[in-house]
């Protein structure tokens, strides 16, 4: 599944890049599409945050998001990294004390926070109150009045000094010289460059196995293990539980041998936020590939097939077993080079090593699973005595294995 993202940069007053805002794209055309504004900013976070990955696409620059009135009150915001996003309030979100109450508590987690095409308006109580949590208002220069941007300004640099102005739709030498004149530091617009879109691929999700690990959630006290055999079928969920894991403090001390060790490190309160995060986006965003059905049914396959001969040679670590094979065909899956993807994934190093192509102790299994999905008997005779296994218990694992997987994508 291809996916999108608009990415225009913001400069400083020497035309330096200093970050960029992400904008909603959903195919290769550079103008934003008729799509809901709460939709268009999910897929922006998804997309960017899990599916590319947020340091490569804005090379560990800040990045400016638009938050829509519902989603800046809701709980979306609870799992990302205040130090890489700046929320922009859309300008049709209603300044009242609520909003000073919600910005109040981000500023306190650690997040900035900018106005977007903001205009003075006289009917508006909380300025001051609002103001002191504001650390960015960005004003349009090809839409806002002389006047009204002399209102803005006077207001900032007299009561307001840490505020930092930022002029967007700068489309001009002249513009950019009289925003600079005026007392702005950060600019954006044509003048400067137009929105950039980046491509890259993710993973399709099985929504209806979200909506079962959302029934499973539903439970104060949800069982660990039926919720591990879910979400190890769902490689999309899987892929982008493990990016979350490994941006967070936990990668430090802990690295992911299983499902279930992933799903106890990331919390069960983090894990129904990011369920129903994207299960909200997947429900808007669902393409079918019969290519990536097949691969996905390859990757399932062979994670069990190791999984199975790694219990049966009595492997304590049997689940690291199941991610080589889970994770084995990603670089096709999205068509990224492996050592990219793997850099962003909590992994051992042997697991690196094997899902690499390294000659690990682990690689036999690999190539166990990929010879039985494939039925090659010839390597699989060779792999039989090298893991001691009769044929019997190979044709055996072959058919438990292959109802697993059609199980998964009933």
């Amino acid at each position: 599944m291809e996916v999108f993202i608009g990415r225009q940069p913001i400069f400083n007053m020497h035309e330096q890049i200093v970050a960029y805002e992400l904008l909603y794209r959903n195919k290769n055309v550079n103008n934003f599409p008729l799509v809901d504004s709460d939709a268009a900013t999910v897929d922006v976070i998804v997309n960017s945050f899990l599916s590319i990955g947020i340091d490569e696409v804005t090379n560990g620059r800040p990045c400016f998001v638009n938050f829509t009135s519902n989603l800046l009150y809701s709980s979306l915001l609870d799992y990302l990294d205040p130090t890489k996003i700046v929320i922009e309030i859309l300008e049709d979100v209603p300044l009242t004390n609520e909003l000073v109450t919600r910005v109040r508590d981000l500023k306190k987690r650690g997040f900035k926070i900018a106005l977007d095409d903001f205009v003075l308006d006289e009917k508006v109580e909380v300025y001051d109150d609002l103001f002191v949590y504001i650390d960015y208002i960005k004003v349009d220069f090809l839409l806002s009045t002389l006047l009204e941007r002399t209102e803005i300004e006077s207001k900032v640099k007299s009561q307001f000094p840490h505020i930092k102005l930022l002029a967007e739709k700068v489309e001009t030498r002249n513009q950019f010289e009289v925003a600079k004149h005026a007392g702005y530091t950060l600019f954006q617009g044509y003048f400067f460059e137009q929105p950039q879109i980046i491509q890259s691929t993710d993973i399709p999700a099985n929504t209806l196995q979200y909506f079962q690990i959302i029934s499973l959630l539903k439970d104060e006290e949800p069982n660990i293990n039926d919720l591990a055999g879910n979400i190890e079928r769902e490689i999309s969920l899987t892929y982008k539980l493990l990016q979350l894991i490994n941006q967070s403090n936990k990668r430090a001390r802990s690295k992911v041998r299983s499902i279930k060790q992933a799903i106890l490190l990331f919390g069960l309160t983090e894990l129904r936020k990011l369920i129903y995060l994207l299960a909200m986006r997947e429900v808007n965003n669902q393409v079918e590939s019969d290519t990536f059905n097949e691969l996905m049914r390859a990757s399932l396959f062979r994670a069990k097939a190791c999984e199975r001969v790694a219990k049966i040679n009595y492997k304590e670590n049997f689940s690291e077993y199941f991610l080589i094979g889970l994770f084995s065909l990603i670089d096709t899956i999205l068509k990224r080079p492996m050592h990219t993807i793997l850099q962003q994934l909590p992994f051992s190093e042997e697991i690196i090593q094997t899902i690499s192509g390294a000659q690990t102790e682990m690689a036999p299994y690999l190539q166990f699973g990929t010879a039985l999905y494939k039925l090659d008997w010839n390597k699989l005779d060779e792999l039989m005595e090298q893991l001691d296994l009769a044929h019997e218990t190979v044709v055996q694992i072959y058919f438990e294995v292959d109802e697993w997987v059609k199980e998964a994508f009933v």
